[in-house]
């Protein structure tokens, strides 16, 4: 069965998750790259360095976001959500980092969901975190579903 995510379903989805995909485009360019992220009250919370991700949503900070739940190829959750790229400075940094920080990680993680060299770092250690703090402010968000029965041999 393929179906529609109800609202409830998408909340649960982006807050659960931990990586996701963002789009965004400038002039002719686009560009589509994943990030570990956390997710607070309808907005996308990430940290990232200077390069092409930050001056593409920089010039146009319309973007797309796009997270997964695949158990298998007949059992998945996708939710995709429109917004706005806004980048955090100062007392707003240090809440898109506390936020961070707070996530559920999974048991098993990498140096890329970790925000710097001591993990995990202490809510006294922010100055220490480097990089630039963002946030996604949804506009817009659908998800769909397909979910396939497999029956149980041990019933046949």
């Amino acid at each position: 069965m393929i179906g529609e995510l109800n609202e409830q379903q998408i909340e649960d989805l982006l807050s659960k998750q931990v990586v996701g995909r963002i789009a965004c485009h400038n002039e002719d360019l686009v560009y589509l790259f994943p990030i570990s992220y956390a997710y607070d009250q309808n907005s996308i919370y990430a940290r990232g360095f200077e390069g092409m991700k930050l001056d593409i949503m920089r010039k146009n900070p319309n973007v797309c976001f796009e997270a997964d739940d695949i158990t298998d190829m007949a059992n998945w959750q996708s939710v995709i959500s429109w917004g706005k790229f806004e980048e955090l400075k100062n007392g707003q940094r240090e809440t898109g980092l506390r936020i961070l920080l707070h996530r559920h990680l999974p048991l098993s993680s990498s140096i890329t969901t970790h925000l710097g060299k001591a993990w995990p770092f202490s809510m006294h250690d922010l100055e220490e975190i480097t990089g630039i703090v963002f946030r996604i402010n949804l506009t817009k968000k659908t998800g769909r579903f397909e979910q396939v029965s497999i029956p149980d041999p041990t019933y046949e």
